[in-house]
């Protein structure tokens, strides 16, 4: 590659080496001309983030939970959605092979169940860890139709509560979640400014999720200086939503469990019991019926005497 042929007099080709004092060709790129060497600097020296998040649900999804699955893949411009998934059978194992082909290193797969209940799984593939996630109090963009736009692609600013540091196992979903909803920094499909917020906040040891609009006034009066937060806004977009986290596991969608939630309880056992009030009041009101029989009996009614006088 590095060689000519070079044509003598007696007509013999020859090979001649290149000379390596003279300067090599510089690289043509979209932003113009580069030196070859201070491309390869530039090259070695800064870290590229190359996250990619796989986007998918079950099947038999609710309607409502798949348009709440579709607003998170629009906020997200690094994801890639997939089809549905059979969630009975080798899910993990399924999740991991379409991780594998779609190159990603994140999945968030959204299974439904019974089509009320909705469990989100955020999982680091192939190796793990996974955290799996009830999810409550869902509003998506349809429903609430509220004032905030911002632009679609855009990288958003992730803020925590404080309450995300006390805990190891909270510390953990923090990073999870960075790396997971966090734009990469010069990814083909961002832009390369930030105009939305989200927040994640801890309630009632739940994660509560919020996304705000960046407003800044754009008049010539209202112009302010760089750095001065005095006359910016928030203003909600959507959607909203709460996770309820149920256990981390070691491995991706499997594992051993390094963590469960000892005040969790699943939705199966909350209806159970609203089943047994209901049977409960049904059990009283034949109980007292029965009661009522069993005084009637043993203390019967003496003969009315004006009764006897309407007979004749």
């Amino acid at each position: 590659m590095g060689k000519k042929r070079k044509h003598s007099e007696t007509g013999v080709a020859t090979l001649v080496g290149k000379d390596e004092s003279a300067p090599e060709r510089p690289k043509r790129t979209l932003l113009g001309w580069k030196d070859k060497v201070e491309d390869k600097e530039s090259n070695s020296m800064v870290f590229r983030n190359k996250e990619k998040v796989l986007v998918t649900c079950s099947r038999r999804i609710n309607y409502r939970y798949r348009h709440l699955m579709l607003n998170v893949v629009s906020l997200l411009p690094h994801c890639k959605k997939d089809n549905k998934v059979e969630s009975k059978e080798s899910k993990g194992a399924t999740l991991n092979e379409l991780v594998e082909l779609k190159g990603c290193s994140s999945c968030l797969f959204f299974e439904c169940r019974k089509q009320k209940d909705l469990y989100l799984w955020m999982a680091r593939c192939p190796s793990g860890p996974s955290v799996k996630f009830l999810v409550n109090a869902v509003h998506t963009m349809e429903e609430l139709k509220l004032t905030g736009n911002h632009l679609k692609g855009s990288r958003p600013i992730l803020t925590f509560s404080t309450n995300f540091e006390k805990d190891a196992h909270w510390k953990l979903v923090k990073e999870m979640i960075m790396q997971i909803f966090g734009t990469p920094k010069d990814h083909r499909k961002s832009k390369p400014y930030h105009d939305h917020i989200f927040v994640f906040s801890i309630v009632d040891d739940h994660i509560w999720f919020r996304n705000y609009q960046i407003s800044v006034p754009h008049t010539e009066a209202d112009k302010m200086d760089r750095g001065s937060l005095d006359k910016m806004t928030l203003v909600e977009v959507g959607p909203r939503f709460c996770l309820n986290p149920i256990k981390i596991f070691g491995g991706s969608f499997g594992g051993p469990t390094l963590y469960e939630n000892p005040f969790y309880i699943s939705p199966n056992e909350i209806r159970a019991l609203e089943k047994r009030k209901k049977a409960g009041k049904y059990a009283k009101k034949v109980k007292a019926k029965s009661r009522r029989k069993m005084h009637e009996r043993s203390n019967p009614l003496k003969p009315d005497e004006f009764a006897e006088m309407w007979k004749e």
